[in-house]
């Protein structure tokens, strides 16, 4: 409880102008919180259990993604990329790549295209397993949350398949990707999107309209469209807002304007809205999965550019210039013509941008991050105050909140 003295310092206010009969609170909500994932903390003012001011803090992660790309070469920014958006990491690998790739003014061959959208997506519907899994256990969907995640595994054996890894998967390359697809991936990929599909429909008739779940989410965390846009929300913030702004579709990149998808979008702008949006886009990504993997086109997945991609190791062994090209991309990595650039892609929770700047060296100048949630932490007060402070958990958990990308 908040002494006399302290609560008039903080609200400035004197004790003939407070009324008392009713206490405000003080509560710092996290960073040990579980719902807090360790790194956020709200400052919350309560009347009762009402919000009546909240303040976000950031900073207890602190990853230092920027300055740490700055200061290695530029292909060996691509782990970094992994442990942006840690729930789908490949989205954050290939959004890096591409920038790469538009300071070189190249393009990767068509099956990497391809294969890189397979994968995109992919990632994209862990990302909303988590988000919405995690969301809906907070508030006491247990059995959902364990469906989606047994879903999530379907999936990410076949990103082991094809990476060698679940999380840090390092598998894009300038100019393409590290590997093609593996022997059977595609005949894998068939039946894990089926598996997905029956959990899908089972999750839905458990929740979708379940009258516990929708009370506790309808009219909660309402944005409208016009703070949503000058807050800069862009992902499924945005469109459960009722704006279908997808990058994918605004600012078409990879092959992305050759396949056929809907975007979804909601009315209010609420957590159940949210939710909804989230659930649509994981059957929207599963159609672009089966598009791309029906036309996958044969070819090569890396360019032929030279000093672009590390040459074979037969030709490493067996002749001269194969092995000067290795010591030099070794020893001095990647030279991007010198300028700058910008190339947004549609990530997990919305627009993922890279600024890329580069003086013709083997080092960035300069690696910037436009991370979507940020946005969406900087808008907590906003959707918040007048809620109760259990409301702030499926608030909370409705945004996404990945730690990585937030605290770059």
């Amino acid at each position: 409880m908040t002494d006399m003295t302290t609560l008039q310092a903080r609200t400035g206010t004197s004790s003939s102008s407070t009324d008392f009969s009713s206490s405000v609170m003080t509560i710092e909500i996290g960073p040990a919180h579980p719902a807090m994932h360790g790194i956020v903390r709200f400052t919350t003012k309560l009347d009762g259990e009402l919000i009546v001011e909240m303040e976000p803090e950031i900073g207890y992660l602190h990853r230092g993604f920027e300055k740490e790309s700055e200061n290695s070469k530029w292909i060996q920014v691509i782990p970094y990329t992994d442990r942006l958006n840690y729930v789908s990491p490949l989205l954050c690998n290939i959004g890096y790549s591409m920038a790469v790739e538009k300071l070189y003014g190249i393009q990767a061959p068509r099956r990497a295209e391809f294969t890189r959208v397979i994968m995109g997506e992919i990632s994209r519907i862990t990302d909303h397993l988590t988000c919405v899994g995690a969301a809906a256990m907070e508030i006491g969907a247990f059995t959902f949350f364990l469906w989606f995640i047994k879903a999530r595994e379907y999936l990410w054996e076949l990103v082991e398949e094809m990476t060698g890894a679940r999380l840090t998967t390092n598998w894009t390359r300038f100019g393409g990707n590290s590997m093609d697809l593996p022997d059977g991936f595609l005949s894998d990929l068939e039946d894990r999107l089926s598996k997905l599909e029956s959990i899908m429909e089972e999750c839905d008739k458990l929740l979708t309209r379940n009258k516990i779940f929708i009370d506790r989410v309808k009219d909660v965390g309402a944005i409208s469209k016009e703070d949503a846009l000058s807050y800069g929300f862009s992902g499924p913030m945005l469109r459960a807002c009722g704006i279908p702004y997808d990058v994918r579709r605004a600012d078409p990149y990879s092959v992305y304007d050759e396949l056929d998808f809907e975007i979804p979008v909601g009315s209010t702008g609420d957590c159940f809205d949210r939710f909804l949006v989230r659930m649509e886009e994981i059957r929207q990504s599963t159609s672009i999965i089966k598009q791309a993997a029906d036309k996958m086109p044969a070819g090569p997945f890396m360019t032929d550019e030279r000093m672009l991609h590390y040459p074979d190791k037969k030709d490493v062994y067996g002749n001269i210039e194969g092995l000067i090209d290795h010591f030099k991309m070794v020893m001095e990595g990647h030279h991007p013509p010198e300028g700058e650039i910008y190339m947004p892609t549609e990530g997990g929770n919305g627009e993922i941008g890279f600024y890329l700047v580069s003086d013709g060296s083997g080092d960035p100048v300069r690696v910037r991050l436009r991370p979507p949630c940020f946005n969406f932490v900087q808008a907590m007060p906003l959707m918040t105050i007048g809620h109760y402070v259990a409301d702030i958990v499926p608030i909370f958990g409705s945004i996404n909140m990945i730690g990585g990308e937030l605290d770059r």
